[in-house]
């Protein structure tokens, strides 16, 4: 994919902090943890990762304004741009050792994500989209699968812990929706369940209370590879309420009705 200097400005940055994230994975077992709060770990290595991108970024760009997990938003001088990023997505896997982590960074312009990257440093696998020009892993086009029956369908969530308020729905959720599909996976990363359905490893996604840098880049990197996106609450907004439905366009409608309770 030929990407705007912006994207490849993204793409060199997130190469940037997955190679220094890949370095501490290696030594995970040494890794000074703090609590950030009930199921909620931060790590010197999320820190540094964050550093790096954030130099890179308004380096290249100084007039963008900033918005990510571990620092302070910063207004640009350009109002009407600004980059959103998670450092490392995944954070409780990195720290167990499990290799499902990814950096996350997109691009707003306008209220409206035109550029994304989300690069899986473990398995060297980078997830890039930017809009009107297609989703994209390495040098392979996306598409969302071509699955028609729910039944035959996997999907992806995140599984509320730590005594999160919204467990009950989220089981509510699962009472409804295991019936009628071939499974559903946890795999504890918003950024890369929306990269897969992106690129048809599932066939939807659902989730409630994500923050904007866990979904940003995922959420361009589905609609670039055909796929659809909603609020749960159907009069809702994504970003703001934390709240996403995203699958392929044959059962897209099937699925929501299922996550809504309808």
């Amino acid at each position: 994919m030929q990407g705007s200097a912006n994207l490849n400005i993204m793409i060199k940055a997130a190469r940037k902090a997955g190679r220094s994230l890949v370095k501490d994975f290696r030594e995970v077992e040494n890794l000074q943890v703090s609590m950030k709060g009930a199921g909620d770990f931060v790590s010197r290595a999320d820190i540094a990762a964050e550093k790096i991108i954030r130099d890179d970024l308004m380096e290249a760009r100084p007039n963008y304004g900033w918005v990510g997990e571990e620092s302070a938003p910063v207004e640009g001088a350009d109002p009407t741009r600004r980059w959103i990023v998670d450092p490392l997505d995944g954070t409780t896997n990195f720290l167990h050792g499990l290799p499902h982590w990814a950096v996350s960074i997109a691009l707003e312009h306008k209220g409206e994500i035109v550029s994304a990257v989300v690069f899986d440093a473990a398995k060297e696998e980078m997830f890039v989209a930017e809009k009107g020009a297609g989703a994209w892993m390495n040098d392979t086009r996306l598409r969302v699968s071509g699955r028609h029956r729910m039944i035959e369908s996997i999907f992806a969530t995140g599984l509320p812990f730590g005594g999160r308020a919204d467990l009950p729905a989220t089981l509510q959720d699962l009472a409804r929706l295991l019936p009628q599909c071939a499974g559903v996976r946890r795999w504890g990363a918003a950024a890369l369940d929306l990269a897969y359905v992106a690129a048809g490893r599932y066939d939807g996604f659902w989730e409630r209370r994500l923050n904007s840098w866990d979904m940003a880049a995922g959420l361009l990197l589905v609609r670039e590879a055909g796929g659809l996106i909603a609020p749960i609450r159907v009069d809702g907004d994504i970003m703001e309420d934390g709240e996403v439905i995203a699958a392929n366009e044959p059962i897209f409608d099937s699925f929501a009705k299922v996550v809504r309770g309808g």
